[in-house]
């Protein structure tokens, strides 16, 4: 027999790095999760992505257990990466703050095809192309 869901709380969390303060605390303590026990496996788990952002969604079930899986980190936060930026433009249809290349581009999009609800690799490098669009990022070919 499935056991009843509490609750689900997506949270957006540095990887290897989480603490019980704020976000995590906060959030998890309504269902009274156990919260070290959950940072101790986040940790574990996100230890080979050590200091990038990575989505994370929380299930909490009625008796007091959880799962939770991670995602691959936001579009942004890798355009950022890739174009070592620190924030994208205020207005990114005059200021173009920096450029990409195409095939970083296509790796950004790999990285987040598992996530994205297209399975294909070109709809997903369209996808990204567009957030990059948003952030004043222009795309070299």
């Amino acid at each position: 027999m499935a056991k009843k869901v509490a609750g689900e709380v997506k949270l957006q969390l540095v990887a290897g790095q989480a603490t019980p303060n704020p976000p995590v605390g906060p959030s998890l303590a309504p269902y009274m999760i156990n919260i070290p026990e959950f940072i101790k496996s986040f940790n574990g788990r996100t230890q080979d992505q050590q200091g990038l952002v990575v989505t994370t969604i929380v299930t909490c079930y009625a008796d007091r257990s959880f799962t939770f899986d991670v995602k691959s980190p936001p579009t942004a936060i890798l355009l950022k990466d890739a174009a070592k930026l620190a924030k994208g433009s205020g207005e990114p249809n005059r200021d173009k703050v920096a450029s990409v290349t195409t095939a970083q581009v296509e790796e950004i999009a790999r990285t987040k095809l598992p996530d994205l609800n297209t399975t294909s690799l070109d709809s997903a490098v369209r996808m990204v192309a567009g957030t990059a669009r948003s952030m004043g990022i222009t795309i070299d070919r």
